[in-house]
C-alpha cells in the first residue's frame, strides 16, 4: 500500500467508529488544553508581577528598617523598629556619599482615616519628599506636586490618588478642595495619575504629603525624624549593584556597624523582587504543567486500548491482507497511522480548546494569560507522539499475526 492508501484507510477506519474515537480523542484533548492554560497562566502571572514591581519606579532600590525585639525577647520582622531616619536619606542624596545614586524618596507612611464634606475614607498617608514622583514613575494628570518649599515649612498642602479623590468627593477634580487628615486640613494641590494595584493594593488610593508635614502634623512629632522606607533611583540600570553597595557601605558607617549580617536594615532591588517572583511562579508552572501531563498519559492509555480493541476486531481483515502478500510493516504502518491520526486529532483539538480558553479566562480571573507559541506547538506535537508510542504494541501485535490462525478468528 502506498502512503495516500494507508493514510485513506485509516482514516476511514477512525470515521467508522465516530463515538469511540471521540472519547479517546477526548482524553488527549483535556491534557493539551490544560498544559496550553497552565503554561500559560504561570507566563501570564510572571508578566503581571515583572508590570506590577516596575510600576514602582525604575532602577529602584527599596531601603526598609530592621526588627525590632520586645521585652519577651521576640524578634519581629525587617521593617518592626525605626532604625531609618530624614538623616540617613539625607546622606543617601549626596552625589559625594554615593555619586552613583540619583534620587532618594524617604517615605513615612500611615493607614489614617481622612475626611472631606462628611465623608469619611481610610486609605494610605505618605508623607515625602519633591522627588517621590520621579522615584516612583508616577506623574501628576492635573494641578502641580508640592514643592521643595512647601516640605521645607511644613506647609499643608496634598496630592491625591484617583480612587482617594473618588471616594471621597466623587470625582477627580479635586484641586482647591479641602480635606483633614488627625485633624489637621490639608488644602488637594494636586491629583496623581491613575496607576492600577499591584500586589493586592490600590496604588491610587493614597495622599501624598510634605515630609516635614508628615513629621509635624499627622504623626503628633513622634518619632519625627523617623521614616518607615527609603526608596533609591540609580543613575542608570548599569548602576544599581553601584547604588546597592554605596547605600549598604553608607548606611552601616552611619549606625555604626561593621559586621553586614548585622545591619538594622534591608536593601532589596527590582531585580531581586521579580527574580524571586519569577522562580516561585516558574516552580508552581512546571508542577501543575507536569499534573496536567498525567491526564495525557491517561489519553495515551485509553489510545492503546482503542487500538487493541480494534486490532481484535480487525483480526480476519488482517490475515486476509496477509494472506494476499502484505508484509509485516505495512500492517504495523496501517495502526500506526490510526494511532497517530486520533494523538493529531487530540493535540489540534485541545490546541484550539487552550487558546479559546486563554482568551476567555482573563474576562473571568482578572489575571494574564500568555499563549506560548512553544507550548501550543510542543502540545501538537506530544499529542502526536503520544499516539504513535501508545499505538506502537497494538500495531506489532497485529504485525506479529500468523495469516492461518487470523483467518480461523471469529
Amino acid at each position: 500500500m502506498t502512503w495516500s492508501e494507508t493514510l485513506r484507510t485509516g482514516w476511514a477506519a477512525v470515521r467508522g467508529h465516530a463515538l469511540r474515537s471521540m472519547l479517546t480523542v477526548l482524553g488527549i484533548l483535556i491534557g493539551i488544553a490544560a498544559v496550553i492554560l497552565t503554561v500559560g497562566l504561570g507566563l501570564g502571572t510572571q508578566k503581571d508581577v515583572s508590570q506590577q514591581i516596575s510600576a514602582l519606579g525604575s532602577n529602584l532600590l527599596i531601603v526598609t528598617p530592621g526588627s525590632a525585639t520586645d521585652s519577651d525577647g521576640v524578634r519581629g520582622g525587617f521593617g518592626s523598629a525605626a532604625t531609618l531616619t530624614r538623616s540617613d536619606a539625607a546622606a543617601l542624596g549626596s552625589s559625594v556619599n554615593a555619586p552613583d545614586i540619583a534620587a532618594v524618596a524617604p517615605e513615612k507612611e500611615s493607614a489614617l482615616s481622612v475626611e472631606a464634606n462628611d465623608t469619611n475614607w481610610t486609605t494610605t498617608v505618605l508623607g515625602s519628599t519633591v522627588d517621590w514622583p520621579d522615584v516612583r514613575s508616577r506623574t501628576v494628570a492635573s494641578g502641580e506636586f508640592f514643592t521643595a518649599d512647601d516640605d521645607a515649612a511644613g506647609a499643608t498642602v496634598a496630592v491625591v490618588g484617583a480612587t482617594t479623590a473618588t471616594e471621597l468627593f466623587g470625582t477627580t477634580r479635586v484641586v482647591g478642595q479641602q480635606l483633614t487628615i488627625a485633624g489637621t486640613a490639608f488644602t488637594i494641590v494636586g491629583v496623581l495619575s491613575e496607576a492600577g494595584s499591584s500586589a493586592d493594593s490600590d496604588l491610587d488610593d493614597l495622599v501624598v504629603i510634605p515630609l516635614t508635614t508628615a513629621a509635624d502634623a499627622v504623626s503628633g512629632g513622634l518619632d519625627r525624624n523617623a521614616v518607615s522606607t527609603i526608596y533609591l533611583q540609580a543613575a542608570s540600570a548599569d548602576q544599581l549593584s553601584a547604588a546597592h553597595q554605596e547605600a549598604q557601605a553608607l548606611l552601616l558607617n552611619l549606625h555604626d556597624i561593621t559586621d553586614a549580617d548585622a545591619a538594622d536594615f534591608s536593601i532589596d532591588s527590582q531585580d531581586s523582587l521579580v527574580s524571586t517572583a519569577t522562580s516561585v511562579y516558574r516552580t508552581l508552572t512546571v508542577l501543575l504543567t507536569g499534573i496536567a501531563g498525567l491526564s495525557l498519559l491517561v489519553g495515551g492509555i485509553g489510545v492503546m486500548n482503542i487500538m487493541l480493541v480494534s486490532v481484535t476486531e480487525r483480526t480476519r481483515e488482517i490475515g486476509l491482507r496477509k494472506a494476499l502478500g502484505a508484509p509485516p510493516w505495512a500492517i504495523r504502518r496501517q495502526f500506526l497511522v490510526e494511532a497517530a491520526v486520533l494523538g493529531l486529532a487530540g493535540g489540534v483539538l485541545g490546541a484550539a480548546l487552550g487558546i479559546v480558553g486563554a482568551l476567555t479566562l482573563p474576562r473571568l480571573l482578572d489575571t494574564s494569560v500568555v499563549v506560548s507559541g512553544a507550548a501550543v506547538g510542543g502540545s501538537v506535537a506530544v499529542a502526536l507522539a503520544i499516539g504513535l508510542v501508545f499505538g506502537v504494541y497494538p500495531a506489532t501485535r497485529a504485525a506479529r499475526l500468523a495469516p492461518i490462525d487470523a483467518l480461523r478468528s471469529e
